[in-house]
């Protein structure tokens, strides 16, 4: 009766959708800051701001990943031990 977690595997396709993705987002932010009719300094401050957003969202994103895997861990080792304390449990057993 135990459930064995299933583990989503991505495809190849999905992985590239992805990546392809964040290519296109960061390019054409990047093309629309190098276009402005704004002064050096500005065009810097904006890409070092996309910079820091996007490894921001990739720290985040590993941080929420970690925390869903380690809770998955527990939640294995408490259904481990609920099914040993089940397989062990006697009802017919006379208590001492």
């Amino acid at each position: 009766m135990s459930e064995t977690p299933v583990k989503q595997q991505s495809t190849t396709a999905y992985y590239g959708q992805a990546v392809a993705s964040f290519a296109v987002a960061l390019g054409a932010t990047a093309v629309g800051i190098y276009s402005l009719d704004v002064s050096g300094w500005i065009r810097a401050f904006l890409a070092i701001s996309v910079l820091y957003l996007t490894t921001s969202a990739f720290t985040l994103a590993k941080v929420i990943r970690d925390r869903q895997e380690a809770d998955q861990i527990i939640s294995r080792v408490d259904q481990a031990r609920i099914e040993k304390i089940l397989a062990e449990h006697d009802p017919f057993k006379p208590a001492a």
